[in-house]
């Protein structure tokens, strides 16, 4: 999907920012994995908005790049951040030299990857010794769990078409000359209540409910309100897969 054709980027941050412990979740998370790795320079491929980018920067006290194909994300990126570099570019073509990063983090853009098998050994040739890639994603193991699915009747064929399997996920960066190292789920909760979830959706932020009639998402929205109704204590989690490659 070419972003930059759409409104997504106008509603990305407003849908997908889950406030401070969301990042401080995932900050950890990574972290439990570069034990013993001095990373000085990160990598955020398809850094998107930047949300993970100035975390990333913070946490790890490194220098951070975020490459992204859309300028409207990127602009966004740039409005609200200043430690982080942002640059213009692919999976398939990163713009740094050979052996310049420690560490690649992609977080949910490997399904929008053109050419993976490329992509892959392109972060093979940025990565310096020892580096790792910790791949952030939805997988199709995972639709029945992610949280509007029951909401929208057509997401789960769409996500099926979508979303790669861990097969799928695997395969190019092991062709690539990478080994999973580690693989989890990890559980993230994403609004306070379903009524709040519903108020994310409508912003707008979201590539697949972007493809949908605006009868099966204005439906959805309304039956996500009413379950809100019916749960208004009920915080809304979904499961992330983490994959770690080295």
């Amino acid at each position: 999907m070419n972003y930059d054709l759409t409104e997504i980027p106008e509603g990305y941050d407003r849908s997908r920012d889950h406030g401070s412990e969301f990042i401080d979740l995932w900050m950890r998370a990574l972290d439990l994995h570069l034990k013993g790795l001095d990373v000085s320079r990160i990598l955020d491929l398809g850094c998107g908005t930047g949300r993970f980018s100035e975390a990333l920067a913070l946490f790890f006290r490194a220098e951070v790049v975020g490459i992204d194909p859309s300028l409207k994300m990127l602009e966004r990126a740039r409005e609200k951040q200043h430690r982080v570099q942002y640059q213009s570019g692919s999976a398939e073509a990163i713009s740094l030299p050979s052996r310049s990063v420690d560490m690649i983090f992609i977080s949910m853009s490997f399904h929008h990857f053109v050419d993976r098998p490329l992509a892959a050994r392109e972060c093979r040739r940025v990565l310096r010794d020892r580096g790792v890639v910790c791949v952030r994603t939805g997988t199709r193991e995972q639709i029945e769990s992610y949280a509007y699915v029951p909401f929208f009747p057509s997401t789960p064929s769409k996500l099926v078409e979508l979303l790669p399997d861990h097969a799928e996920l695997c395969e190019p960066f092991e062709a690539a000359g990478f080994r999973l190292s580690a693989s989890e789920v990890i559980v993230q909760t994403i609004a306070p209540s379903w009524t709040a979830y519903a108020d994310k959706l409508s912003a707008g932020g979201d590539s697949v409910l972007a493809t949908l009639s605006h009868e099966e998402f204005e439906s959805g929205l309304a039956a996500l309100r009413r379950h809100g109704a019916e749960a208004p204590n009920q915080s809304v989690v979904e499961p992330i897969d983490l994959l770690v490659f080295r």
